[in-house]
């Protein structure tokens, strides 16, 4: 969810057809986000690798490579991408190292809700623009900084 215009691009990756069909079917129905499903991870990476892509929700377990691995790797190549695991296994342990190791914003519990589904994912996304806005008000300060300590410097050349 970059700007109004763009309304969201979301890579979902589960080894069930099912659980891609009834996600995707979901957000396509409710929401304007751009749905992207993957039954493998490596092709999601590689989709990922070459698109920009805002949320990416990952099976916990999967037969190429588990959720926590895929969202670090995917947490390595586009690291403000908001990442959600999504499992069929209430497992606190996986969860905290997710949330510390991955950076993960949200940790979903197969079955899900579609309508907490859909709250998170919106979450997922205002972080995402939130972020940018924060990291692009800090560039504007480090650039006013910086002109500031020129300007300085232009001073004391002066006056020293």
């Amino acid at each position: 969810m970059a700007d109004s215009e763009d309304p969201g691009q979301i890579v979902i990756v589960d080894d069930e057809e099912m659980v891609l069909t009834s996600i995707r079917s979901f957000l396509m129905l409710e929401t304007e986000y751009d749905v992207h499903p993957f039954l493998s991870a490596n092709e999601a990476l590689e989709f990922i690798a070459e698109n920009e892509v805002d949320l990416v929700i990952s099976d916990y377990l999967m037969p190429e490579m588990d959720g926590i691995t895929l969202l670090g790797k995917i947490k390595d190549i586009r690291p403000e991408v908001t990442r959600i695991i999504l499992t069929g296994y209430a497992d606190k342990e996986n969860a905290i190292k997710a949330i510390n190791d991955v950076g993960l914003f949200q940790y979903i519990e197969k079955p899900w809700d579609n309508e907490d589904l859909r709250i998170i994912i919106r979450n997922g996304l205002e972080k995402k623009i939130l972020m940018r806005k924060l990291e692009e008000k800090i560039g504007q300060i480090n650039r006013a900084y910086s002109e500031l300590q020129s300007i300085q410097q232009e001073v004391l050349k002066t006056f020293v």
